[in-house]
């Protein structure tokens, strides 16, 4: 039976993703894409086959607004939706406090409660929580009124690791190695009131996705992020967007990501519920740590989907059945081949089956 699904954030790169996997597998679904910027991307994207990624589009109010439940109220209404992607994270947590104050969705979603949201969406709230554990290395909330110069040389020491602690795709991220460039990218980042400073962390980049339903870890699968989009843009060579990335069958990654949720379970006292994206970094020795946990699907969703691990038609049949009786266990997913992916700007993610097609082009 056709469905119409609402994108919200349509403009951004995990939205895109999921909208186009919709459009591959449910070719018969209706997809409205929403953003608050009319310059978005996917309104205006078309498929391979030359089919519009969105069936519809509208420019939205933003979500900090008392306009934006009103709207999405009427457009559920008008346009007949079944069910939301909602995306940016700002959005999850404001259908979460709409939950709270109504006991519903405006439309069937899949997500987390409002406290879970809030907790990991602010990494400097994060960070208090997990103080103290193996699960994330020693960290500090600053602020531009209160630097804290003393502590991080004293409690972290450098070289250290400096990001914001809301956002995603690397935001105000660099490796500091004195105060002086602390001092500086204070100044340069002013319009940041807060960031988050920790240990430098050597080891790989890796990355988790995870479904939970209800407090019940369903399924799970990780991968390595080796080389970034366009590294030499930014200052800290972490742009958010992977390059090249090498898919793993590495039962420890998803098993660190379960019991660090658990762990937060009992410490919020409520169930895990929905997607949450780990993003990890191990130290010289190999232990991992977490430096941030998405409050859903990640931009690499869409290029997993297409390996055997689809988060994005998962969310879509617990929508669709109000359970998850009929998700496949997979709290351990193996790929079947040790495939690796190609991402760049404007272009299609490419999946080889294997490394090994880049040392036979060197041979030849």
């Amino acid at each position: 039976m056709s469905k119409t699904i609402l994108v919200t954030g349509i403009g951004g790169l995990t939205p895109r993703s999921i909208a186009t996997i919709i459009r591959e597998k449910h070719p018969d679904y209706k997809i409205i894409g929403c953003d608050i910027d009319k310059k978005a991307m996917g309104f205006f994207m078309l498929m391979k086959d030359g089919r519009k990624l969105v069936d519809e589009y509208y420019i939205c109010p933003r979500c900090d607004t008392l306009e934006y439940f009103p709207w999405i109220e009427k457009l559920v209404t008008d346009r007949e939706i079944d069910y939301a992607f909602v995306q940016p994270e700002a959005e999850i947590v404001e259908w979460g406090s709409y939950f709270e104050k109504y006991g519903k969705y405006p439309c069937a979603v899949f997500m987390g409660c409002k406290l879970l949201s809030e907790s990991l969406r602010d990494k400097s709230i994060m960070a208090d929580l997990l103080e103290g554990t193996e699960y994330i290395p020693k960290t500090i909330k600053v602020t531009q009124e209160n630097p804290r110069f003393n502590d991080i040389e004293k409690e972290i020491g450098f070289p250290c690791w400096i990001r914001a602690t809301e956002g995603t795709g690397g935001l105000g991220s660099l490796r500091l190695d004195d105060i002086s460039s602390y001092k500086s990218w204070l100044f340069i980042n002013s319009n940041i009131p807060e960031f988050t400073v920790s240990e430098f962390l050597t080891g790989r980049h890796l990355a988790n996705e995870m479904l939970y339903y209800n407090g019940e870890y369903i399924k799970g699968a990780a991968l390595e992020c080796a080389e970034y989009v366009m590294a030499n843009t930014a200052p800290s060579h972490v742009t958010g967007n992977t390059h090249f990335g090498r898919f793993l069958n590495e039962d420890r990654i998803n098993e660190f990501c379960d019991n660090c949720i658990k762990y937060l379970e009992n410490k919020l006292g409520v169930p895990a519920h929905g997607i949450l994206s780990f993003d990890l970094k191990e130290d010289k020795e190999g232990n991992m740590k977490v430096t941030e946990i998405n409050i859903r699907h990640m931009a690499y969703t869409g290029v997993m989907a297409h390996v055997g691990f689809d988060l994005i038609e998962d969310t879509i049949r617990i929508m669709e059945d109000g359970n998850c009786r009929n998700i496949d266990r997979a709290p351990f997913f193996h790929y079947k081949k040790p495939y690796v992916f190609l991402r760049d700007v404007d272009v299609e993610p490419i999946v080889l089956e294997s490394e090994s097609i880049f040392d036979i082009r060197e041979n030849l």
